[in-house]
Parts: C-alpha cells; structure tokens; sequence
C-alpha cells in the first residue's frame, strides 16, 4: 500500500480527515476529486496552513497537513509552536523530501535541522520511516495521537519486513557486541548494506531503527551502549540536534559512558545532485560507511541506489 492509498482509505473511513497541502500535491494527487471540500490547498502559505489546521482541529477534524520539508519545519515555525504544540492539537505534518531526498536542491531546500527544530516544541512528537512499508505502518497509529506529529516521509521501497510499530519503541533490526548502528529514515537502506558488509569483515554489528525520535526508545539506547563497545548515530540531519545529541542527552539522562561515533552532517549543507551522486560525495553509501567504522578501504561491491521518484 503506498501513502496516498493509505490516507485515501482512511480519509474515506472517517470523516474527520481533511487533507492539507501548500500546493506540494505529489504524495496525494488523486485526492481532491475523493475527498471534495476535505481537500484544502492553501496555496504556497505554510503557516496560513497550519494556523487553519489549528482551526480544523479545535473543531474535532484530523487535518493531515503536506508541504516541503524546509518550509513545513521553518517558515512555519511560529504557527506549529503556537497553534498546534501550546494547545496540543492532533496537527499532523507530512513533510517532503527531507534530509538527501531533496538531492537536487540548494541549500535553502535542504531540511537537515528539521528534527532538531520540531523535537524542541513541547508536545510535537517526531518520527522518521525508514521506507515505504516502515511509513505506511507508522501512520495510522501516529494519525490517530491526540497529539501534533512531524513525519518525514520516506516512500522509497525497501526490501526489509518492518516489525509492528509502537510510538516511543525503535526497531531492532539486530543486536551486536563490536558496533551498533543507529539509523532513521532514508539512511536505513544503507546501514543495512553497511551492516552486512561489517559482518562480512568479522564484526559483531547491531542495527537499530530510530523511527520514532520524539518520544525516543531510551531503554533500546541503554542498551546498545551497554552491549556494544561503539555506537554509530547515522543520519542525514546535522549532527547538533539529531539522533547523536538524542543518543548524549539519553546517556547523561541516565549517568551512562560510551563511546559514540557521529555519522551525520558537521556544521555543513551537502552538495546538491541526483540522491545516489549526493550519497556518494557526502560518503554516505553503504559501502562508506562501513569502510569509516572498520578505518580502512575493503573490496565490496557498493549496490546501485535508485534515484527517487521525486527526485528534483
């Protein structure tokens, strides 16, 4: 089932639904001829979007709110805070090609602050899917909170069955005594060739996938920090505020060491192409990032990363 089968199903089961857009319909092009008046495009305005989905949602409606990554998380800031994170409305944000998924485009289209940003509004829970399959199992249950989401949407296929979710609870791919991955969203595609390329070179490796960021899986982190001598925080998000100060807030949270490597962006935009160029100049392919936890170059074979259907 993709996204857009997902929301027509369950906007045609329950007439709370309203769809919201600022005029990014990609993810939803056929619903304004099923939903009718329960499709609202507001046009390029963000923050008018989600001042009226505050408005919506006062009124009992589940308004399920899509616009680009960048804008959803900063230009529309204020209203998110305000509106929908004081009052704790069910404002549900689907934000667009965030992180490398928005390959193509500059600086000022990049989203690689937006978890830092939305994880800081009291009551904004934060997740990110890991493909296609981990999104569509995600949000009926994140959908249904009573309180405000930001999601990054990632409807890349994926070739991993995802386990149930549980808001708050991360998936544990494997668990392992050398090194353990932590990972969200699209970068999981390549922390699994990672992981196997790892194993291959005699190594004990764990993967977990960090979708829910906001509230995050403390125990699962404590874990791995116990079990494991060397935690990765993977993602493509800046370092300062993302997965690896997540990680430093939970291990001081708790009076806890370990030696954690940060595999994120360093106080830097990436360079803008189509995703499989961006991930290998950014040195963010499978074959990178193990070849950076093992210290040394290897001979294995780097699988072709697709570009995305979305691609800019």
């Amino acid at each position: 089932m993709s996204y857009e089968e997902l929301l027509t199903k369950l906007a045609l089961e329950d007439d709370r639904f309203v769809v919201m857009t600022a005029e990014n319909r990609a993810l939803v092009r056929n619903l304004p001829a099923k939903l009718g008046k329960r499709f609202v495009d507001t046009g390029i305005t963000e923050q008018t979007m989600v001042g009226a989905a505050a408005g919506l949602a006062l009124r009992g409606r589940i308004p399920v709110l899509h616009a680009l990554a960048t804008f959803l998380s900063m230009r529309a800031f204020e209203f998110i805070r305000t509106d929908a994170g004081i009052p704790n409305l069910p404002v549900k944000l689907s934000s667009f090609i965030p992180g490398f998924l928005s390959d193509g485009n500059g600086p000022t289209h990049q989203a690689i602050e937006d978890i830092s940003i939305m994880r800081g509004i009291p009551n904004v829970t934060v997740f990110a899917a890991a493909d296609e399959q981990d999104l569509v199992g995600m949000l009926p249950t994140i959908w249904h909170s009573p309180n405000p989401a930001y999601v990054r949407i990632n409807t890349r296929p994926g070739t991993y069955n995802h386990t149930p979710f549980e808001i708050g609870k991360a998936e544990v791919v494997a668990e392992g005594a050398d090194v353990t991955i932590l990972t969200y969203g699209l970068l999981f595609e390549q922390a699994l060739i990672a992981t196997q390329i790892l194993k291959d070179h005699g190594l004990s490796v764990g993967l977990i996938n960090m979708r829910s960021l906001k509230p995050v899986d403390e125990q699962a982190i404590l874990k791995a920090a116990q079990t494991s001598n060397l935690l990765v925080t993977l993602e493509d998000h800046f370092n300062t505020g993302g997965l690896y100060s997540i990680v430093a807030e939970t291990l001081l949270k708790h009076q806890t060491t370990a030696k954690v490597m940060p595999y994120g962006l360093d106080g830097k935009w990436f360079k803008p192409a189509l995703l499989p160029a961006v991930l290998e100049y950014e040195g963010f392919t499978g074959k990178q990032i193990a070849e950076k936890i093992l210290g040394y170059t290897t001979n294995a074979v780097q699988p072709v990363i697709a570009t995305p259907e979305f691609a800019e």
